[in-house]
């Protein structure tokens, strides 16, 4: 082994135990690694299985996932549990994982990857399995349009690596176009599908191969569903791995006709993070059945929907994705299907921990007026940008009384604790995570029924 490798891993290792005293540091170690041996995962000696996750929404949830269902049936799993998923991120998980002669002692490695640093992490690593779960509107500031997200991950993506793909998302689907060594995972129609387009905005209109005029036989939500091109001979593939049944009222789903699978969290999109978690666990070989005992009722551990109580309301928080209109979308799905009559807080006191911009046109891509439910009798905005919000909320013509508005997330909460109606739904991203735990009481760390 070169020198450099050997302190590479040292000095990764080192810094690792120390980042977890102050508890930090799950980006600086690998940082501190590549800058001693820039190539240090190319020197590395990697385990038969290499899965790796990309896509706009759904990453962390489905590493964790199927981390879980390979751990649940033998196998040592490394995997970046913290969130880091950029290259120093990655690194700094694998070399945790290695010993000083550089072998990961894991049975695999289940990679969460930025999309934009998807072509420096596996420059150096092939994964066996790559799994894409979605291409949506995110982070225009910093992604721009999916069509150029869809380039880079293209170099990310070797011959040799076996995709797994949303067969309903026509840009992921596009990865497989003519192309071997390819299975996909997909949703078929059910009760909750509708025949047009539903939102705002419709981004399946124009083919991503040919710009031809896109048909579509059913649509899931927003530009996922079955669709076909008019003028070429791109199409929804058929799937490996299919739900066939969904029945989110009672929380259960089934795939391929006979694995049931009960839901924790009751979602069109807990489902799709769950068939793409089942679908990579099955090609490294794990039997189907004891893929679905080991997802039933998973809970998740990343902290993405959080029980919670104010002295006069139970509550749960969403967390979902500022600048990416498909993921506050769910949420609000998810909060508008609750049985009674509640209410819905969005908080919006941060835009990203990366860049300054403030800019928020994202907004105007939200399908907002789902809220104009029978279901919702409150709605909370809050936060810095309460009046971006507030703005967005004019078009939506809502009746007297019910919009209440706040600069400050702790004013807000008291607002929520006088004046709100059944349940509270919050919706916010990580960045406004703990300014609103702060204000409230824990019902515990996970998931809601």
């Amino acid at each position: 082994m070169r020198f450099d490798v050997f302190l590479s891993i040292v000095a990764c290792k080192t810094a690792y135990s120390i980042g977890k005293i102050f508890n930090k540091g799950s980006s600086l170690p690998g940082k501190i690694a590549l800058r001693i041996c820039p190539d240090v995962l190319s020197r590395i000696d990697l385990p038969e299985h290499i899965i790796a996750v990309t896509g706009s929404n759904g990453k962390t949830s489905t590493v964790e996932m199927i981390a879980h269902v390979l751990s649940d049936n033998g196998l040592s799993v490394g995997y970046n549990k913290e969130g880091s998923n950029q290259i120093e991120g990655v690194t700094t998980m694998i070399l945790r994982n290695a010993d000083l002669t550089g072998k990961v002692k894991c049975d695999a490695l289940v990679i969460e990857s930025d999309e934009r640093f998807a072509r420096h992490t596996f420059k150096k690593i092939q994964p066996t399995f790559f799994v894409i779960t979605n291409l949506y509107r995110d982070q225009l500031t910093r992604n721009g349009h999916p069509e150029w997200i869809y380039d880079i991950v293209s170099d990310a993506i070797s011959p040799k690596t076996k995709l797994i793909l949303n067969a309903d998302d026509p840009l992921v689907s596009k990865f497989g176009y003519h192309r071997d060594n390819v299975v996909y995972f997909s949703m078929l129609r059910n009760r909750f599908s509708t025949d047009h387009p539903v939102g705002i905005y419709n981004d399946g209109v124009f083919c991503p191969v040919c710009k031809g005029k896109m048909e579509y036989d059913y649509y899931h939500f927003n530009h996922i569903g079955k669709f076909h091109c008019t003028n070429c001979d791109f199409h929804a593939e058929d799937p490996k791995y299919s739900v066939d049944q969904m029945d989110l009222e009672k929380g259960s789903f089934r795939i391929n006709g006979k694995y049931d699978i009960q839901l924790s969290f009751k979602s069109t999109y807990n489902v799709y993070n769950l068939l793409a978690a089942f679908a990579a666990a099955s090609e490294t070989g794990i039997k189907a059945e004891k893929i679905a005992v080991s997802l039933n009722n998973y809970l998740l551990t990343s902290g993405r929907v959080i029980r919670f109580h104010t002295m006069n309301h139970k509550g749960v928080l969403l967390i979902s994705k500022h600048e990416n209109s498909i993921s506050y979308n769910q949420s609000i799905r998810y909060a508008i299907a609750q049985e009674g009559i509640n209410s819905v807080a969005i908080i919006v006191d941060a835009i990203s921990r990366k860049y300054h911009t403030s800019e928020t046109s994202w907004l105007w891509d939200i399908d907002f007026e789902f809220l104009k439910s029978k279901n919702i009798g409150k709605i909370f905005l809050m936060g810095k940008y309460v009046y971006d919000l507030a703005t967005r909320f004019e078009m939506l013509d809502l009746p007297d009384g019910i919009l209440t508005m706040s600069l400050s997330v702790e004013e807000g909460v008291k607002q929520i604790d006088a004046s709100g109606v059944g349940n509270i739904y919050v919706i916010t991203c990580f960045s406004d995570k703990a300014k609103f735990l702060e204000c409230v009481r824990l019902d515990d760390k996970y998931v809601a029924k």
